[in-house]
């Protein structure tokens, strides 16, 4: 005998016609369920909706501007110039898609920082802290191989030094140059190559990891800092719908305004044509969020007890990577609840070393 209850049919006459064929009550459940902590430090839980939104941003216009673009030396500047010249409101998404990847990364740092300040690595969200920090190497990833694709004069020869760096990775430096440039030097080879990484392996790499990364972030929900858990305050939360989610949209309309500002007001300049055989500009630096790389480097003195300075730059700062990377396992202290000073110090130094250095860089480049 059936003893199944019927369900109540709703006013929504779309969501009753999809109801019929799929069950939507375990989503139902979690929508009523999931709530946010609320406390001091709520608003830093809105950058992580603000990189997704950017993103979404970043892959609507990068298929408008694949329309036009051609990834050869002979036509890649020129498709780029057509579109911004004679294609209608093509310099506008030219200059959304260039702006909204900058905001994108900013936004990361944010969130990143923030994240690892309130020990949001913490038991169980030991994945949600790895699958992040990969997210935004990913994001770097999209910054550097996009850079080249417009093939302009400052792309080129930003690109051939920071693939030279490449080279001073012990053992297999040599190898991971000729891999990125697809030779000895930055030629046709090595634009199509950028291209293939940052249209499809990038793209296909990061919607798995950010899948996995919502998963988590769903299924654990929001962690609150060490010192709100301590707190003998009574615990507040809000719903995740619909006070949370609104508050994350009106975080997205607030970041659309500032993308929509400086797409129009502030374009993004596309140069002159790269010259392989020209003289390498003065004063070239790579993109802002490789600044404190470029300036760490060029501090580090040309030999360091017998050692050669951009070799042992090049493994501090992958040292320093791998334990940002591996900080979930590493702050044993935090895992159990405990303060965690050395760990805050380390949040602290990394936070002052990539925006000092940053500033700096900055700095250098104002004539």
């Amino acid at each position: 005998m059936d003893t199944e209850k019927p369900k109540q049919p709703g006013s929504n006459p779309v969501l009753n016609w999809v109801e019929e064929r799929v069950d939507l009550s375990t989503v139902r459940y979690f929508i009523n369920k999931k709530t946010v902590p609320m406390h001091r430090h709520s608003i830093w839980y809105y950058f992580g909706g603000m990189a997704l939104f950017l993103f979404c941003v970043q892959v609507a216009t990068g298929i408008l501007l694949l329309l036009y673009y051609r990834p050869t030396t002979e036509a890649a500047f020129e498709s780029v110039q057509f579109l911004v010249t004679k294609v209608e409101f093509g310099w506008l998404i030219r200059n959304v898609h260039s702006w909204s990847a900058n905001l994108m990364i900013a936004v990361l740092f944010v969130h990143m920082f923030s994240a690892f300040m309130m020990k949001a690595y913490r038991k169980p969200r030991e994945l949600t802290w790895v699958s992040g920090v990969c997210l935004f190497g990913l994001s770097l990833g999209f910054g550097f191989s996009g850079y080249l694709l417009p093939w302009n004069e400052l792309a080129y020869f930003a690109t051939k030094v920071g693939t030279e760096i490449v080279e001073n990775v012990p053992v297999v430096g040599h190898w991971m140059l000729l891999f990125l440039r697809g030779g000895e030097d930055v030629t046709g080879a090595t634009l199509t190559r950028f291209f293939g990484f940052h249209v499809a392996v990038l793209p296909m790499l990061t919607t798995a990891l950010l899948g996995l990364h919502l998963l988590l972030v769903q299924t654990q929900g929001m962690s609150s800092p060490p010192s709100v858990e301590a707190s003998k305050e009574p615990k507040k939360t809000m719903p995740f719908v619909p006070q949370f989610a609104l508050r994350d949209l009106l975080g997205w309309l607030v970041i659309l305004g500032v993308l929509v500002s400086l797409a129009a007001y502030f374009p993004w300049e596309l140069g002159t044509k790269a010259d392989p055989f020209a003289v390498t500009p003065a004063g070239i630096q790579p993109e802002w969020y490789f600044l404190f790389a470029f300036e760490f480097l060029k501090l580090v003195p040309s030999t360091v007890l017998g050692f050669e300075g951009e070799f042992l730059a090049i493994a501090f700062m992958g040292l320093a990577g791998l334990v940002w990377l591996l900080v979930p396992f590493l702050d044993r202290r935090s895992a159990r609840g405990l303060p965690s000073p050395l760990f805050t110090w380390f949040g602290i130094l990394a936070m002052a070393f990539v925006f000092g250095l940053t500033l700096v860089g900055w700095l250098h480049a104002k004539p």
